[in-house]
């Protein structure tokens, strides 16, 4: 059975169906309220397309310096401790910890510095980025460079029955490499960990004006199958010791 989900961004749940009338059909003979579904959702892709068009003009990437990999590597050992083991869970929440071997640099730099700053909750990497200066932070991400980024190469044919997925391609898919800020890879990311970022999204705990306003549209469902979605792809993996 073909599964087909449609994002509305007028609420958080998608909209039901109507029955079918067969008098109810408009002159390219398909019914009037699947025309109308269809237009509904055709300018909400291009809203949120918009949204992301802006934040790259907006937005350029940082030009972090290269920093130290060795004592990035020092810096990082407690790093190992969570992302260094193969399926560790977060303790409460219960959710895989993400794997960052494969992450890019900027996104990862920016994710350090919204720890450090109280921007994104968690209290483990709050305490852990907290005493980090920006020169530690380019260490580490040093020390995480020696492995090779990972880029997604999801395709938008590989989403075309996956309509909850159809917007995250434009950035996190063989199209985005040129978006600013360079948003995180997800090819190969834990499902759970993915589900709770965008649950955090969709909720307000974590910030990011394009995923906030895209999460909103989602449903607990729809969640899942794009999480499942990039979950299932080759890509990031566990740091290694």
């Amino acid at each position: 059975m073909r599964l087909r989900i449609g994002i509305v961004l007028s609420g958080n749940k998608p909209r039901q169906s109507l029955p079918y009338r067969p008098q109810e059909i408009g002159r390219t003979g398909q019914p009037h309220h699947e025309l109308i579904r269809q237009r509904r959702y055709t300018m909400n892709i291009r809203s949120i397309a918009g949204i992301i068009m802006m934040a790259a003009i907006i937005w350029s990437p940082a030009a972090g310096a290269q920093g130290n990999a060795d004592r990035g590597r020092q810096l990082g050992y407690t790093c190992l401790g969570c992302h260094g083991i193969e399926g560790y869970r977060n303790a409460y929440p219960s959710y895989r910890v993400p794997r960052l071997s494969g992450q890019n640099r900027e996104y990862m730099q920016t994710a350090l510095r919204a720890y450090r700053d109280g921007a994104r909750p968690h209290p483990t990497m709050q305490a852990q980025a907290g005493s980090l200066t920006d020169a530690d932070i380019d260490d580490l991400l040093a020390w995480l460079d020696t492995t090779a980024t990972v880029q997604d190469q999801a395709t938008a044919e590989q989403v075309a029955s996956l309509d909850a997925a159809a917007v995250c391609v434009t950035c996190h898919g063989a199209d985005g490499e040129g978006v600013a800020p360079k948003p995180p890879t997800l090819a190969g990311q834990h499902a759970e960990y993915l589900e709770h970022a965008l649950h955090q999204y969709k909720n307000g705990t974590r910030s990011g004006n394009v995923m906030v306003a895209f999460a909103a549209t989602l449903s607990d469902a729809e969640i899942k199958i794009i999480s499942d979605f990039y979950a299932d792809m080759d890509g990031l993996k566990t740091l290694e010791n």
